[in-house]
């Protein structure tokens, strides 16, 4: 990888070193973010603030414009001969095709597929492939994924195939690469892992991890939902040969989608209707799309298409490197945010108030999304959280082998604070106020 590649690819990590051009703006406009959220209309210090984010985002009114208008104008079967039939399929198409744009997938190398969700993407890809892995092929899998990214994979054992667990540190809960190293082998066939951990909130060093993978011979499957909504990926610079994320989480409806190398899906058994064999797009997707969805997908890359107008950032020249700038503003309001949070909790920490799960660092590889182990049950805290109007999560968040890897009782759960770029100083100070009370 040449030393340009690398340093384009160090965007994706959450780093902020900008591109070769340097943003227009070296600070988001927040209120200008949050006139695009209708949910965010109302920015007063009545409205509740939101910081489940990690479990999904609030919606762009772009989304939700084109939804209502696929419903109110073309709710019809796309593809047929009368007008709101072509039109219905023209919007569907749109979406796919700009976000490949935006997300830079290179249609000669990978596929973008559209289905409807990541953990159906990924049972529906695991199932493929236990029609062709062989008895006694090895994988891969860690303990800091969600159980879409670790689950699927390890029923594969029942075929007869050596399941091996990369596992992660049970103190700091960071993946060491050099432990990777010691599992890969000959028999290797693909490696499962997180960009971004849902729990520990640490942004792995994709790159140099499909580096070693691929050096091995073997392929990466990286699961990015809990680090897409930070900024979406160059998956070009990224080159995973399985790349997916959530896209109810980055803006836009209940969708998974997955970027696969174009040759591995053409490897790979259909899974799809026999007749659709020979499209690449429906070889992985058993049922038929939700058509209004899948067309309000265009809506995401309308919102950064207005973030980057807004922020005098040309985006139809190259709209992935709109995209690249974009996300460095996204990510530098989010560090932002994230140094003040973090000072109080380690405060919190020392006093024995809480346990921080993952690095208590708030630099540029922290993604703003913090477990915490809580001096008294976390369900119960979060009930009061609500009460001082703070929206947080408690649970288990689908990551019950990271808890337990970490000492943490999955049934007891942990909270989660998570908050994403539209978030204000305020809600900041609100939430710092409240956790200060309820802890």
């Amino acid at each position: 990888m040449s030393d340009e590649t690398k340093d384009h690819a160090l965007n994706d990590l959450g780093r902020s070193e900008g591109n070769a051009q340097g943003p227009a703006h070296s600070s988001l406009d927040v209120d200008f973010v949050r006139s695009q959220f209708p949910a965010l209309k109302d920015a007063n210090e009545i409205t509740p603030a939101f910081f489940e984010n990690a479990g999904g985002s609030l919606p762009c009114r772009q989304v939700i414009e084109r939804l209502s208008a696929f419903y109110h104008e073309c709710k019809v079967q796309p593809g047929m001969t009368y007008p709101r039939a072509r039109d219905a399929q023209a919007r569907m198409d749109e979406a796919p095709r700009r976000l490949s744009a935006l997300l830079r997938v290179n249609p000669e190398t990978h596929v973008l597929v559209i289905g409807p969700s990541t953990t159906q993407n990924a049972y529906v890809l695991a199932c493929a492939f236990a029609r062709v892995l062989e008895p006694g092929s090895e994988i891969i899998v860690t303990d800091q994924d969600h159980e879409a990214n670790s689950g699927f994979w390890r029923r594969l054992a029942s075929n007869g195939v050596v399941v091996r667990e990369w596992r992660m540190d049970p103190q700091s809960g960071l993946l060491n690469p050099a432990d990777l190293e010691e599992l890969l082998s000959g028999k290797t066939r693909f490696v499962a892992f997180p960009h971004c951990s849902n729990i520990i909130g640490h942004f792995n060093d994709v790159t140099d991890i499909i580096r070693r993978i691929h050096a091995a011979g073997a392929l990466a499957i990286v699961d990015g939902v809990s680090a897409a909504p930070h900024g979406l990926p160059d998956l070009s610079a990224i080159d995973a040969d399985v790349y997916f994320f959530s896209t109810y989480k980055t803006y836009g409806p209940h969708q998974g989608v997955m970027a696969i190398r174009r040759h591995l899906i053409e490897r790979l058994p259909n899974e799809g209707q026999w007749f659709n064999e020979h499209v690449p797009q429906k070889r992985l997707v058993p049922a038929g799309p939700d058509h209004a969805q899948v067309a309000a997908l265009a809506g995401i890359v309308d919102y950064i298409e207005a973030l980057a107008a807004h922020h005098g950032i040309d985006f139809h020249a190259d709209p992935a490197a709109a995209n690249a700038r974009v996300r460095d503003l996204m990510r530098r309001q989010e560090h932002h945010l994230l140094e003040g949070l973090m000072d109080f909790l380690k405060v919190a920490a020392r006093e024995g108030r809480v346990r921080i799960l993952g690095p208590d660092r708030a630099d540029s590889r922290r993604a703003p999304t913090i477990a915490l182990d809580t001096n008294r049950p976390p369900a119960e805290i979060a009930a009061d959280l609500a009460e001082l109007g703070i929206e947080a999560g408690a649970g288990d968040f689908y990551a019950v082998r990271t808890l337990s890897r970490l000492g943490v009782n999955p049934q007891r759960g942990v909270l989660r604070l998570s908050f994403l770029h539209y978030t204000t100083e305020t809600e900041i100070d609100r939430l710092i106020a409240a956790l200060d009370t309820v802890l």
